[in-house]
């Protein structure tokens, strides 16, 4: 990290970064009001979504407060390498509930790029650990909250 500070005009990613938040918020607020589940008591199902846009429109909002900041350092740049990583995890993740391949396999290989994008080098042993932690979790959706998490191969030997 460096020491240098910003002594002039907004920072430009702070600004996009809660231009970006606002939209989001703005999106799932509409996608909330357009919900037409109703519950026959106490909080429905439609105010999580709303909990969520206010909470990005907190972000977005703090995020234009510090673009205007005097004195805030200089971010250090990305490292490009862990963000492939990471962007691939959730790639295959996506593909992978897409496609029903499940959601245990899904989580392996996610928890894997994570760790590897944040500069642990064991793959296999973090992708046997994620496996381990999305079954867990799979089993715990299904048998105590008896809520079905996409399923695979792996997570019909369990139900």
């Amino acid at each position: 990290m460096t020491n240098e500070t910003r002594t002039q005009g907004a920072n430009k990613p702070a600004l996009i970064v809660g231009v970006l938040l606002l939209i989001v918020a703005a999106l799932v607020g509409y996608d909330a009001s357009q919900q037409t589940i109703t519950s026959t008591y106490g909080v429905g199902p439609t105010a999580m979504p709303y909990v969520v846009a206010s909470g990005l429109v907190i972000l977005g909002l703090a995020h234009f407060f510090v673009a205007f900041r005097e004195g805030l350092p200089e971010p250090e740049e990305a490292d490009r390498n862990a963000l492939l990583w990471i962007a691939g995890g959730l790639a295959f993740l996506i593909a992978c509930i897409g496609l029903g391949g499940g959601f245990s396999i899904a989580i392996a290989v996610v928890f894997a790029c994570t760790a590897r994008g944040m500069g642990r080098q064991a793959l296999l042993v973090d992708a046997a650990i994620g496996l381990v932690l999305g079954l867990a979790i799979f089993l715990v959706f299904a048998k105590l909250l008896t809520l079905i998490l996409p399923s695979g191969p792996l997570e019909r030997l369990f139900l």
